[in-house]
């Protein structure tokens, strides 16, 4: 009972912040005059005031409810919805994320059950893993010679790390004791992996992939923005070359709303996979 009172006070909190800051910004923004009010001058020099200015919190909750009304819609290369760009985008990511984990994983128990394979592979890792994802754009895009395959590969190479580690350190943290009790009971090394390691380290893994998973997203947006087509990070992009920041503050705020639903996903497989001694 006193947990859900503490969220709902947290929830108040949270909405007077966000109401006090939109009025504080709206306050900020000078008022624009009407067509009919600006002088002979001013609508000569563009009405007195920058022609891009930072918009009021009004104008940009008016393009979301004009965008999110009609998300898919599709009338061209370079004007397509916010749902269909998300999408693009979602997919690339979870491509890239599935090759990653589907070679992390198991590349990170091998690492974490064995000495030998953690001092010969380590030495690379180190190298590796420091390299920005971005730096491996230009090769990605010589060497396969496909702006769509290249985003997906950027995702790989920035998801992989995190996962790798995290489920290396949880592995070889698990007790002794409780892998010494399946070799009493004759367990295979398969059967080991599975029933007493697997979910002594689910929780450090899933650390790792909820790491993974939000960095892929982060880095989706600055990849599209390189490769262009399609994608949220196009559709920046776009759009602050269209010069319409109402559109970029918009999108700036679905890839937060985006990450943060990513990363409440895998909060809460993490709660799912926690355990007490």
């Amino acid at each position: 009972m006193k947990t859900l009172s503490e969220n709902r006070k947290a929830a108040l909190l949270s909405i007077l912040i966000l109401i006090v800051g939109c009025l504080i910004w709206e306050a900020s923004i000078p008022a624009q005059k009407a067509v009919g009010e600006l002088t002979e001058y001013e609508l000569l020099t563009g009405g007195g005031q920058p022609k891009a200015g930072v918009p009021p919190p009004s104008q940009v909750f008016a393009k979301a409810w004009e965008q999110l009304s009609n998300p898919f819609y599709d009338a061209g290369p370079n004007d397509k919805g916010i749902g269909i760009q998300i999408g693009y985008s979602i997919y690339r990511v979870l491509t890239g994320y599935a090759l990653a984990a589907a070679i992390a994983i198991p590349l990170g128990f091998l690492i974490g059950m064995s000495s030998v394979a953690y001092k010969a592979l380590n030495p690379f890792i180190q190298v590796l893993r420091p390299i920005s994802p971005l730096a491996w754009m230009p090769l990605a895009l010589f060497v396969i010679q496909d702006s769509e395959m290249s985003a997906i590969f950027v995702i790989f190479i920035c998801s992989i790390w995190p996962m790798l580690i995290n489920t290396a350190f949880g592995v070889a943290g698990v007790r002794e004791d409780w892998v010494n009790v399946a070799r009493t009971h004759e367990l295979s090394a398969l059967k080991t992996a599975f029933t007493v390691i697997l979910p002594a380290a689910a929780p450090t893994i899933v650390t790792g992939m909820r790491i993974s998973i939000g960095i892929a997203w982060l880095v989706i947006v600055a990849a599209e923005m390189l490769v262009g087509g399609t994608g949220i990070g196009y559709y920046v992009w776009n759009e602050w070359n269209n010069l319409d920041l109402t559109s970029v503050i918009f999108s700036i705020l679905m890839i937060g709303v985006v990450g943060m639903l990513l990363d409440s996903m895998f909060g809460l497989l993490q709660r799912t996979v926690a355990y007490t001694e």
